[in-house]
């Protein structure tokens, strides 16, 4: 399935190509943290089952045992959603959803798990911890695997005095036979610290600038145990929960903002990139390009995208943003990049596509990206922050255009990437070729826009080499019309650089001398 998933991507990543197409050609660096399915090992009894931690509390407080019977805070269940209808349903409640069982040891590290009881292409179970009062979704099918006591969360401790609840916690882990899993740092007083620290990344364009990762959600547990939390603009975060046990930490890249870094398990929607077991004080994680290539390429996106979502509104003006629940996917082995808004509802029913995809195009329906990010040969913060930030300026466009104007442009990409031989941009007498002229124009401004402002320089233009010119629309952001007042002409009907030329005239007729001029310079 996965390599079937790899091939229909290299047909997709059409739309922006920048160099040659090589999928297969080279290999991923897998040093560092491991990438591979997660491998499990013998089931444990878990500490916070109401039982365990019945037992713990009559052991250290046998007078109280006869008066104090607790009851469930939570329910630890797990989850089989059919499609991906019914997991967007899970994921709409605000719970928090692994993929791998939490009551056992890990062998092996990764990123995912599939259950062997499931077949490929399908859904695994979704495990979650929820309150005792939550509400199943009608439909979707669930099993409750234990009844769970968490003290902090139970109407019942705030009644009783004199029970170090902590201390029943940690002896819950040693009647379980799980006393090698407590913390050394809280072994003895247990600290009334939250696990906290900074995430960070380093961007060597000009200099070692080191920034937060930012928006990104961090996540850790200890058995059923869970907290998450995401970081601020600066990568710092702190958990709402405290541990007494060496905490599991990973990163999660959905980011606040709702965009999702994905392509992990195709139908998980946020990659996962496991920090593996650390302090219940706190990790910090300093990200750089000698990192691991997925860790460092998912953090340079996310901020990538963090970045741009914040500069869609600047000093009162607005450029729309991308949908709030955009998908994007990566992959290390293309070369080319695509933003065909596929979750959006764009492309499906194309009839040219049908012909292409054939039998694969009912699996597009099950696995549907908004953008997908080639990074071969992209190993440094500039040339991937380069690539997101041009996909998002057409994710922009897309939003202020329609699915129909996007269902042309990406017809018009894919019918030239079949007749010309991988020359997706077509030679520009093709028939609806303004399409792609005006589609480009813009992405290759922006992109060049954002990246001169970001890096302080001038030295750089993008897409200058090809047939449309996105110089027209630089040169008169230089004469004053910024990057707000040239978006607000990308509207659905502006279908050529005629009419792109008449729209901007239309809306700034005081500037006509100005805008003439750049586009009879680059006719």
């Amino acid at each position: 399935m996965k390599n079937l998933i790899l091939m229909l991507a290299a047909l997709l990543a059409v739309c922006c190509a920048k160099s040659g197409l090589d999928p297969y050609g080279g290999s991923v660096s897998q040093t560092g943290l491991d990438h591979g399915m997660i491998v499990l090992g013998e089931r444990l009894d878990d500490p916070y089952t109401v039982e365990n931690m019945q037992a713990s509390l009559d052991e250290l407080y046998p007078t109280k045992a006869e008066r104090v019977v607790l009851s469930a805070t939570h329910y630890y269940v797990r989850f089989l959603p059919n499609g991906e209808t019914q997991f967007k349903r899970l994921e709409a409640l605000g719970i928090e959803l692994t993929d791998h069982p939490l009551d056992y040891s890990i062998v092996k590290e990764g990123d995912y798990y599939h259950d062997p009881s499931i077949s490929d292409g399908n859904i695994t179970w979704q495990y979650a911890v929820v309150p005792k009062d939550f509400s199943f979704p009608p439909g979707i099918r669930y099993e409750i695997v234990d009844e769970c006591f968490f003290a902090e969360d139970s109407q019942q401790t705030k009644a009783m005095t004199g029970i170090d609840w902590d201390a029943v916690e940690r002896n819950a882990y040693v009647l379980t036979g799980n006393s090698g899993l407590l913390s050394a740092v809280t072994k003895g007083k247990y600290p009334d610290t939250c696990p906290s620290g900074r995430i960070t990344i380093v961007d060597d364009y000009d200099g070692e600038v080191e920034q937060g990762v930012a928006g990104v959600q961090v996540s850790c547990n200890s058995f059923v145990k869970f907290s998450h939390t995401y970081t601020d603009k600066d990568g710092n975060y702190k958990m709402s929960r405290s541990f007494s046990t060496d905490v599991r930490y990973r990163l999660v890249f959905k980011n606040e903002k709702g965009f999702a870094i994905g392509f992990n398990l195709l139908l998980v929607p946020a990659s996962i990139s496991t920090l593996g077991k650390n302090s219940p004080v706190g990790v910090s994680v300093k990200v750089d390009k000698s990192s691991e290539e997925k860790l460092f390429s998912r953090c340079v996106v996310n901020n990538a995208a963090y970045e741009y979502y914040e500069r869609c509104s600047e000093d009162g003006c607005k450029i729309k943003p991308p949908p709030g629940n955009l998908r994007i996917w990566l992959f290390q082995l293309l070369s080319h990049s695509s933003t065909p808004m596929l979750q959006q509802g764009t492309w499906i029913d194309n009839s040219v596509l049908k012909d292409y995809l054939g039998i694969y195009l009912p699996l597009l329906k099950l696995f549907l990206p908004d953008m997908m990010l080639g990074l071969k040969d992209r190993n440094d913060y500039a040339s991937i922050y380069n690539e997101t930030i041009h996909e998002l300026s057409h994710a922009s466009h897309f939003v202020q255009a329609g699915k129909t104007y996007w269902e042309s442009f990406i017809k018009y990409i894919l019918v030239s990437f079949v007749t010309s031989g991988w020359m997706v941009f077509g030679n520009g007498t093709e028939e609806n070729h303004g399409y792609c002229e005006v589609a480009e124009m813009w992405a290759f401004y922006h992109q060049t826009k954002l990246f001169r402002d970001r890096y302080r320089t001038n030295a750089v233009t993008f897409g200058s080499s090809y047939w449309f010119s996105p110089q027209i629309l630089l040169k008169i952001d230089q004469r004053g019309i910024d990057r707000f007042r040239i978006f607000r002409a990308l509207r659905s009907e502006i279908t050529d650089v005629e009419d792109f030329q008449s729209e901007l005239i239309n809306l700034y007729p005081e500037s006509r001398s100005i805008i003439n001029q750049a586009f009879d310079r680059y006719e």
